[in-house]
Order: C-alpha cells, then structure tokens, then sequence
C-alpha cells in the first residue's frame, strides 16, 4: 500500500485525504481563516521565525482563541515535516501550509457532533507542484495586468493579516484570464489609483539604480518582501524605498518583479503589453536573485526549471494564487 503524506490537524497526524474539516467551520461560512505558507531550501525552513510572527499578529488581530504557543507550533512544524520527509524526493523541498480557524460557529455547538474550538492544521507539500510551471517565466517574464478589480484597502479589510477571504483576489484572476497572450498576472491598484500588490506577491520595480516598492499600508507585507528590502538590498549597497507608485512609474521603470514564497522573484516584462526596460530579467533583479541564491545554497532558477521538468500533465489547468486558467 502506498504511503500517504500526514497533515497534523489539532494535536493529531491523520493521511492526507482524511484531513478535513465540518461544513460548518466559520472558515468555510465566512472565509474566517488566517493561514502562512512556507517553504525551504535544502530541506531547511526559510524565515519561519517571521512566518509565524506573522501568523500569530494576524490570529490576535482576528481573535482566534488558540492555547497553542509559538513556540508550540514551531515544534509541530518541524515533526510535520520530519514525517513527512520519507516521502519526499530527494532534490525536492517542503512547502508547509499552516491554517487556522475558529471553528464551528455557535449555531452548531454541540449540535452536529463535531468538537467545537479553534482547528489548526499543518500540511507538508512538495514545493515542485506550486512552481513547475514558473521556470520558463525567468526568461519570458511576466506581464502585469491591472484589473478593474481594486485592492481591498486597510479601512475596509485589514490586508496585513493574511487570510482567507480572498474573493477580490479570485475576481481579479477571472478577469486578467481573459486578457490577450501568455503570463499574465494580475498587479492591483488600490482605491486611490496607486499600485498595490499582486494576488499573492508583492510588487518592486527598479528606477535608476533604486528599488521600489509599494507602500505598505494596503498590502500584504509579504516576508520575501521584507527580506528583499531589509537584507538583500543592504548586502547589495543598493537603496530600497517605499513610495506611491504610478501606472506611468511602471510603464517608464527600468526593471520590475513580483516576490512570493514559492518562487523567492520573478520578472516582470512588461505592464499591460507595454514592454518594461529591456523587455527581460534585468541587471538588478538578476542580482537580487543570484544573491538570494548564494544566502541560501541553491540556484534558485536551475532549481524552478528543474522541477518543471517533471510536471504532471493538466496540473496547472486549475486556478492558483497568481492565476486563473479557463478551460479550453
């Protein structure tokens, strides 16, 4: 019998496809859930201290009445993946995706035969399935494509606390799926015209030797964010700043790219079909990443490409984070 990959879900490991919970979680009726996704290299975390720094602002921000510790979750992350590990290619890496909601609301208490509080679960998934198909976009780039769809600024909705009420983001795919050509992702603006961020990455683009990124009060402050603008850029002696970015800053940058977990930065090409500097990878975002690279001990591109070699057949036929694919 094939072995199974273990998800913990409050206090227990149960095999992938048991891990589940009620229909009547606030998660599923109110999108009430805040989550962190994190990923390694060589098989070692990256930044987990910061993910989960994150991940407890935003359940204090949201109210989540959890017992378990920082320190706790820590200690389970590391067993999730110490299970799971056996099961893993060698070359691959492990990309934990940590939930937590509420639980059961009020209504079903003691009603459905479901134990009520707080569900926290923490899944270890092969980080090739979430890239295989990216490699390709260190050549081509990406093109950034402003959607109708705005940003949900802080009054509205806290966007600083990552969660799953990520309705915005989905409309904004659909939207942007229907645009002309190949790449395409959404980049946001937010109510007041100036951009924002992608549906699942932060957005830089380099103007004379100086990078710049979006201020960060309608956003997701994003931990590969911060550690392009508060380690990379100082190694680099290069100047980092936050500032309102226009539609026509973008369109005359010289360079731009996206950042996220999965795929550390990507290239973007060109912003409505209007090609970007060069039109490719450039200069400086090529150096961001090669030192990236070198922090970590892995070539970060080789190892994208190489994970797209094994790609299954109709894995990316689906919606993602970054996109949303229409049937053909």
């Amino acid at each position: 019998m094939k072995k199974e990959r273990q998800v913990f879900i409050n206090g227990k490991f149960v095999p992938e496809h048991e891990a589940k919970v009620s229909i009547y979680d606030s998660a599923l009726m109110f999108g009430d859930m805040v989550f962190e996704m994190t990923r390694s290299f060589n098989k070692e975390q990256f930044k987990l201290q910061d993910h989960l720094e994150r991940l407890y602002a935003s359940i204090k921000y949201v109210h989540i009445p959890i017992e378990m510790s920082m320190k706790e979750m820590e200690e389970h992350i590391y067993e999730t993946i110490d299970r799971n590990d056996p099961l893993f290619e060698k070359d691959d890496e492990h990309r934990i995706m940590i939930n937590v909601s509420r639980g059961l609301l009020s209504l079903y208490q003691d009603v459905v035969g479901v134990e009520a509080g707080p569900n926290i679960t923490i899944a270890d998934f092969p980080l090739r399935w979430t890239v295989a198909s990216m490699g390709p976009l260190f050549e081509s780039g990406i093109n950034a494509v402003i959607p109708s769809q705005r940003a949900i600024p802080a009054s509205l909705l806290e966007p600083k606390v990552k969660n799953r009420s990520r309705m915005h983001y989905l409309m904004a795919n659909i939207e942007v799926s229907n645009y002309a050509g190949e790449n395409n992702w959404a980049l946001l603006l937010d109510p007041d015209g100036f951009i924002a961020e992608g549906t699942g990455d932060n957005f830089f683009m380099v103007k004379d030797g100086k990078i710049i990124t979006p201020e960060p009060r309608n956003i997701l402050r994003g931990v590969s964010r911060k550690y392009v603008m508060e380690e990379l850029s100082p190694q680099l002696g290069l100047p980092c700043i936050e500032k309102n970015i226009e539609l026509y800053d973008v369109m005359t940058a010289d360079e731009a790219f996206f950042t996220g977990t999965p795929f550390c930065i990507l290239p973007v090409t060109s912003i409505n079909s209007m090609q970007i500097g060069s039109g490719k990878l450039g200069p400086i975002t090529k150096r961001l990443l090669d030192t990236w690279g070198q922090n970590v001990g892995v070539d970060i591109i080789v190892q994208i490409k190489k994970f797209g070699l094994s790609k299954k057949p109709g894995a990316m036929n689906a919606p993602s984070p970054y996109s949303f694919k229409q049937k053909k």
